[in-house]
């Protein structure tokens, strides 16, 4: 849909239409009217968790087999020595790392996969068949082979290896400065399907504002580490509240919050009205439906994670009080740019991955709800296998863990590029060219969710550019 809600209404209130808005009118009600045969049954929520600044595939799914791990550690060998510089010993020796037992392991012909001790809880999930791993996924406009990417005559994505640019292409595949999200989209089916009672919480951040949740009608709620945000004048009007004349002052502060009573012709003055009294209400409602709530059954760590789960637990916990049966979140934390430290950063950042995802299935699971929940992790890009000292430089695919009692679980899909140089992935430095295109990785997120084939088109354009017998079949049965 290429028109918004709001730029829809105002047309629809000018005094008449030319023929090119009456066909772009035509166009978004199409949308609108596809979008409502979402399957909205049950409770269902996607959690994507953005790892800021690419986190390096090679150094989170390791090589096992000995011949790819001696490889592996001649092309590393600089990052590897900095490794074993550190104290305590390095935890890449390959006697050290946890082996993966996949049940298509015979996919790859006898090359074996492992993952760090710092994702112990991940490398549980994944053996217990709660987790899988989606190999050499990343931004793709069509099918590319390493020929055309090196001649330039295939479609190439745009600003690659940037920071930003892939960010925004992973969230809504378009470099910066793109208005709409996937995961938005997403949300729009839901909201036009009457999946919840109000749009406000169907898709929810704890990271800040983000394109990967906006949609044409969805827009992200932000909640902070303690909850819903709040009006500094108002918080401070309640404090002296313990007076008549506070009470008063409260109350009529209270009022003009929410109160939408813009009655100039200042677009944007309407508009500031119109996102003060839709915030304050929201927060209010979203209050009410978590004050009395009970105690989460599992404490999360203070780190840069922990939090922001909780957050996200929290909202799952007060669904029913919210009138929420389908629901996004967006979580992110950064450091992954490991240009240098790479041994003394990056295993710290993969054990907050690991611990935060670990207490946040198990509070899932004390909520019965693990089967409705699926996590996914994403990141602008992955790094280049070869070293450059003591870190690695911008790459391009990655490797992404999907969690969820409801993902078809211990399953390595797509493929995982030899830990060599010179392969026919290698764009570069051991820089993979992707297998899969993120259109590819979302499309079966989005059946989860209950998108139809009308909705996922609408959600992923991109997705027609490649075949349909390579979907992947992250969960079984017909989602």
């Amino acid at each position: 849909m290429n028109i918004s809600r709001r730029t829809l209404l105002r047309y629809a209130g000018a005094a008449g239409l030319s023929g090119a808005t009456a066909a772009s009118l035509t166009t978004a009600l199409t949308g609108f009217q596809q979008a409502s045969a979402a399957d909205i049954s049950g409770y269902r929520a996607l959690v994507c968790i953005f790892l800021l600044g690419g986190m390096d595939c090679h150094d989170t799914v390791l090589p096992f087999d000995e011949a790819n791990y001696e490889s592996y550690s001649r092309v590393r060998s600089s990052l590897l020595s900095s490794y074993n510089q550190l104290g305590g010993g390095s935890t890449r020796v390959r006697d050290r790392l946890l082996p993966l037992n996949p049940v298509n392991a015979s996919q790859f012909e006898g090359r074996q996969f492992a993952l760090p001790e710092e994702l112990s809880e991940l490398h549980d999930l994944f053996e217990s068949g709660r987790a899988s791993i989606v190999g050499n996924v990343g931004p793709l406009i069509e099918p590319l082979t390493l020929d055309q990417f090196r001649q330039r005559t295939g479609r190439i994505p745009r600003q690659l290896f940037s920071h930003n640019d892939q960010q925004s292409t992973w969230m809504a595949n378009a470099p910066e400065g793109a208005r709409r999200g996937w995961g938005g989209r997403f949300a729009d089916a839901a909201i036009s399907s009457s999946a919840n009672s109000g749009e406000s919480f169907t898709t929810i951040s704890t990271a800040g504002s983000s394109v990967f949740l906006v949609g044409d009608r969805a827009q992200p709620y932000e909640l902070g580490r303690n909850g819903a945000g709040s009006f500094d004048q108002l918080a401070r009007a309640e404090q002296g509240r313990n007076s008549e004349e506070g009470e008063e002052s409260f109350q009529r502060l209270r009022a003009f919050l929410q109160a939408n009573d813009y009655d100039g012709n200042n677009l944007i003055g309407r508009d500031i009205a119109s996102i003060q009294e839709t915030a304050f209400l929201a927060n209010e409602a979203y209050n009410n439906a978590t004050q009395n709530a009970p105690d989460l059954p599992i404490s999360f760590a203070n780190d840069a994670l922990g939090p922001q789960l909780e957050a996200v637990a929290r909202a799952i916990q007060a669904r029913d009080a919210l009138g929420q049966r389908r629901q996004v979140f967006f979580v992110a934390f950064g450091n992954f740019d490991t240009h240098s430290s790479q041994a003394a950063d990056l295993p710290g950042l993969q054990r907050t991955l690991s611990d935060g995802i670990s207490r946040f299935v198990q509070t899932m699971d004390a909520f019965g709800l693990m089967n409705d929940v699926t996590v996914f992790t994403a990141s602008d890009f992955g790094r280049s296998l070869a070293s450059n000292g003591d870190g690695t430089d911008h790459g391009w695919g990655g490797h992404h863990f999907v969690i969820g009692d409801a993902v078809e679980g211990q399953t390595i899909f797509g493929d995982i590029p030899p830990y060599d140089l010179g392969h026919a992935n290698d764009a570069g430095a051991g820089r993979l060219l992707p297998s899969l295109s993120v259109d590819q990785y979302a499309e079966p997120l989005g059946r989860w969710f209950g998108l139809t084939e009308e909705e996922i088109a609408l959600a992923l354009p991109g997705l027609s550019n490649f075949s349909s017998q390579e979907s992947l079949k992250l969960f079984p049965g017909p989602a």
